[in-house]
């Protein structure tokens, strides 16, 4: 029974220290975290949608050789606008984040699944394979019609210009009632004032 326990104690012991063994292996070398956020509060059909990605390196060294791919946004249903949908970083310190900003013009009004970027790098120099990571997802996302949009939040100009006609006799009548009623009692007050 003392022999079994002295057993399992050794094979205990021997366990920990490769676990630590293998565990500083891994924790050498870069480990990246990334994010897609999209910044738009309304998303609208044919209006700018601003992609951005953000690498976060919480590794011990520099990741090398980044690359963000995002194929996500299918030319048919989106206008590339400005960025670009695939962006190479050469090096992010460790600690350290990298910033990449696409913007792009959906086509078309409806739903859209906001899926992960692809992102390829080495953890260090010597690494004879690229790790592969992925972004979040921002998930489903509704794109309004821009008709629905304009309804809601432009300045309605044309329709306070209509407001304003349909009103004017409304208002104009009483007021030209009361202006000449008020002229007469004028005239009538100075002309029988005597002192």
């Amino acid at each position: 029974m003392k022999c079994q326990f002295l057993l399992f104690v050794a094979a205990a012991v021997l366990m920990a220290v490769c676990g630590e063994e293998e565990q500083v292996q891994q924790d050498e070398g870069a480990r990246l975290l990334v994010s897609k956020n999209v910044h738009n509060k309304y998303l609208v059909e044919n209006m700018d949608v601003i992609v951005k990605y953000t690498v976060f390196n919480i590794g011990s060294s520099a990741a090398l050789e980044v690359e963000i791919t995002d194929n996500s946004f299918d030319p048919d249903n989106f206008a590339h606008v400005s960025g670009e949908l695939s962006a190479r970083v050469d090096r992010v310190p460790p600690n350290t984040n990298v910033t990449h900003t696409v913007v792009v013009r959906p086509r078309k009004a409806g739903y859209f699944n906001f899926t992960s970027a692809e992102v390829l790098y080495r953890r260090k120099e010597d690494a004879p394979m690229l790790q592969v990571a992925a972004s979040s997802e921002p998930g489903m996302a509704f794109f309004t019609s821009y008709k629905e949009y304009n309804k809601k939040f432009s300045s309605h100009v044309v329709d306070w210009a209509a407001f304003a006609v349909m009103t004017l006799p409304s208002l104009a009548i009483p007021f030209g009632l009361w202006f000449s009623s008020k002229h007469r009692y004028e005239k009538l007050s100075k002309g029988t004032k005597k002192h």
